[in-house]
């Protein structure tokens, strides 16, 4: 549930620049310079980046006792305090629906031009030692297989933001 949690935030983002990229045939330029940055794409990303409506299902979850919707709702609000600490002009309004101010941070896990040189590879390698620690506890080889290709897929992605961004 933590993984899925940990997802959740950016599904809107994956659905919605999908269906434009493979679907509609909308050029990558258009659709990460013009609709992500549009009102109605922010106005969806407000609901699903928000710290209140991710603290309102983790307070849900405590209160009906469901240790996984808490695994969930935590890793939801995780993703979200790092989003809050490494997006600059692409941020969102993280405390939606009572305020639409955005908080720029000075630095970026992608954008090269706000230290994304420094911040890429130190999140690749949290993100390949948590990787370790779920295979040295997980002996299930799909959740071993996954794990590897997320894994390769995250090294993939890290060196696209630094040859292209």
């Amino acid at each position: 549930m933590a993984a899925l949690g940990s997802l959740l935030p950016d599904v809107s983002l994956y659905l919605m620049a999908g269906v434009s990229l493979f679907l509609l045939r909308i050029p990558p330029e258009r659709v990460f310079g013009e609709l992500y940055f549009s009102n109605s794409w922010q106005s969806v990303f407000a609901v699903d980046n928000s710290f209140l409506v991710w603290g309102i299902v983790l307070l849900v979850a405590v209160l009906m006792r469901s240790m996984p919707a808490v695994a969930l709702s935590c890793a939801g609000l995780l993703h979200i305090a790092s989003d809050f600490a490494l997006h600059n002009d692409d941020a969102r309004p993280h405390f939606w629906p009572l305020s639409d101010w955005v908080f720029e941070s000075p630095i970026s896990y992608w954008d090269s031009q706000h230290h994304a040189g420094l911040v890429a590879p130190f999140t690749l390698i949290v993100g390949l030692i948590s990787a370790f620690v779920i295979l040295r506890r997980w002996k299930d080889l799909r959740v071993r297989f996954a794990v590897l290709t997320v894994c390769c897929l995250e090294v993939w992605v890290v060196r696209q933001w630094l040859l292209f961004f």
